[in-house]
């Protein structure tokens, strides 16, 4: 039986890093992302949002101009012309019976590079046959077509069981989003993750969810020890921030854009040695 960790505020707190006086941009990591559509552009603004808000040297947005016009509206540090990035976050707000055929081969370049890569929605048709290091963040019913796409049958009620079939099939991490989220690596290695709020359900939170992971993986793949398995930990810790920041939103309903704003908090408040 394997044996399977609850994750606390002191897991996620042991894989931040205050920056230094000798840090700069690149070293604490950048993001490229290309995610959002002409149908959802408000989606990459909501990923590159958390990304900033979770702590990184720097955003390159390269996805579709009218989306690159809201996100520079929001956050106009961010950059929007190709250059050095330690990692992708891809598919949020994209679906693939819309995806330009131009946008699959160079998202389908990314997946089997060397770069770690977060996928999310609309970008997990292409997973089944890529190589490199990739977290998918899928919820249910996409997970569903996941497993569809790699030959696994239906999930069934075990869903802990379920992502680690996915991850160790795919050669993958697995987070797979709900009440309680389930983290599983290529290797077996398994974490609940329970700091959720039944607030979360609502239009683009998962969005923040791929904005905080990806700014996660970028500042350790700045610092050159990022591997497959080491993907595991990196997402706990993100579904970690996302729960504690919608709990920071609460009492009452919250919106995206409410909850990747109070990511700074919960970010320096871990860092301080606040657990709530």
């Amino acid at each position: 039986m394997v044996e399977i960790h609850e994750w606390d505020a002191g897991d996620t707190a042991a894989l931040l890093r205050e920056p230094t006086a000798e840090d700069h941009k690149y070293s604490r990591g950048v993001l490229g992302v290309r995610t959002g559509s002409r149908e959802y552009p408000g989606a990459a603004v909501l990923g590159v949002e958390a990304a900033w808000r979770t702590g990184i040297g720097m955003v390159r947005y390269l996805g579709p101009d009218r989306a690159a016009d809201l996100v520079l509206q929001r956050r106009p540090e961010t950059v929007t012309t190709p250059g050095r990035v330690q990692a992708w976050l891809i598919g949020s707000g994209t679906a693939p019976d819309t995806r330009p055929a131009a946008e699959t081969a160079r998202l389908t370049e990314l997946l089997h590079g060397e770069l770690p890569v977060v996928v999310d929605a609309g970008a997990l048709d292409l997973v089944a046959e890529a190589s490199a290091p990739i977290v998918v963040t899928p919820h249910r019913s996409e997970h569903e077509k996941l497993r569809d796409a790699l030959g696994l049958g239906a999930s069934g009620s075990d869903r802990v069981a379920a992502a680690r079939e996915t991850a160790s099939a795919a050669g993958i991490t697995v987070l797979l989003k709900g009440a309680e989220t389930i983290v599983a690596t290529p290797g077996g290695w398994t974490v609940v993750v329970r700091a959720g709020t039944g607030w979360l359900a609502t239009a683009g939170t998962g969005d923040v969810l791929g904005g905080i992971l990806g700014a996660l993986v970028a500042a350790r793949g700045a610092r050159r020890d990022l591997d497959a398995e080491a993907l595991g930990p990196i997402a706990a810790a993100a579904a970690d921030l996302h729960g504690r920041a919608a709990r920071a939103c609460a009492p009452g309903p919250l919106t995206a854009l409410d909850l990747a704003g109070s990511v700074s908090a919960v970010v320096g408040g871990l860092l301080a040695g606040d657990a709530r």
